[in-house]
């Protein structure tokens, strides 16, 4: 079931032309190096609304974590712009970055290594209160842990045990309070049940579109499963060797994919029918990635598309809009040609 949305409010987020290049020294004789550069995110462009919830798909190494890292400024990106409540991130300093950190917090995709061994249940959730609200007293701290815990759906008994003594679902459960303790306005979910069971996924889904609800979070949610970004967001964003594809709402773009790498990676959801299933033909993306170090000329999907033309090779296909309802696809498939 995808989520229906009649139009698009006015961004709480803006990115535009964002670019992480990371330098490389490569040797090139016994004592002399060169610099060269690998591409992980290239002129990545989008709006997220208050309240709603952007996904973003793609392969592995596609750029899709350097991106909310690049967000947060927890990377320093290489060029381009993001606006957070019309506050440029990348020109923000130290003070004013970390006021605005308060309403921006991440969950991690490996639960258990993204929580510190060494302290409590409530010690790891209390610790955004300690360095963000330092007024307040103990009491009220564990006052706020504690029904925090509670909306994550954990006990009251948990807040003194360490998180080796809990499930991978559960030590989510405890990220996601630690990132809620704030009560953000954004936050960034780095692949956040790709660890998990099948069973347990369903479940820290439905938490993240309760707490949505309650509190008016919007959220990046960062995935290569498009079965669960298509039943959580209001709006897709395709990469691809660190460029975007394809962007829209959910269900255009499963619907209607027009991009053949979107194509490629809906026909690989499976189907629950066997029947179904069994008799589907697969549509498969040839080759393998190409090194995001030499990236193709022109269009970086041209080495892997069916429908790849001399065009391909030569120009960058520019991000275009299709229909009118803020649908957008970087391909020159059915674009005219230049004049």
């Amino acid at each position: 079931m995808t989520i229906q949305v009649a139009s698009q409010p006015a961004p709480i987020l803006s990115v535009r032309d964002l670019r992480v290049h990371f330098p490389i020294l490569r040797r090139t004789g016994l004592i002399s190096h060169e610099t060269i550069y690998l591409t992980a995110v290239d002129n990545l462009s989008f709006d997220l609304a208050a309240g709603q919830t952007l996904g973003v798909v793609g392969e592995s190494g596609c750029g899709k974590s350097t991106m909310g890292r690049a967000i947060l400024r927890l990377i320093e990106p290489s060029g381009g712009q993001v606006l957070w409540l019309g506050r440029d991130l990348s020109k923000a300093g130290s003070d004013l970055l970390r006021t605005i950190r308060r309403d921006m917090q991440i969950v991690f995709q490996d639960p258990l290594a993204a929580l510190d061994p060494r302290m409590t249940v409530g010690q790891i959730v209390a610790e955004p209160l300690e360095n963000f609200e330092p007024g307040l007293s103990r009491a009220e701290c564990n006052a706020r842990v504690a029904d925090m815990l509670a909306r994550v759906g954990l006990l009251p008994e948990h807040i003194n045990r360490y998180p080796h003594e809990f499930s991978g679902g559960q030590c989510q459960r405890i990220g996601i309070a630690r990132a809620m303790i704030l009560k953000p306005k954004l936050i960034i979910c780095d692949e956040p049940v790709s660890a998990l069971d099948v069973s347990v996924q369903g479940q820290i889904l439905n938490l993240l579109r309760d707490l949505q609800a309650e509190f008016g979070l919007s959220l990046i949610f960062i995935s290569h499963n498009l079965a669960v970004v298509f039943r959580l967001c209001h709006r897709v964003i395709v990469l691809y060797l660190g460029r975007m594809v394809e962007e829209g709402l959910a269900e255009d773009v499963v619907s209607n994919p027009a991009h053949p790498y979107t194509r490629a990676l809906i026909a690989a959801v499976p189907n629950p029918d066997p029947a179904f299933e069994r008799g589907r033909v697969h549509a498969t993306v040839r080759g393998e990635p190409p090194s995001p170090l030499d990236p193709p000329s022109g269009c970086v999907f041209r080495t892997r598309c069916a429908h790849a033309m001399a065009r391909c090779e030569q120009e960058v296909p520019l991000p275009r809009l299709i229909g009118d309802r803020g649908h957008r696809i970087a391909c020159h498939l059915d674009e005219p040609s230049p004049a």
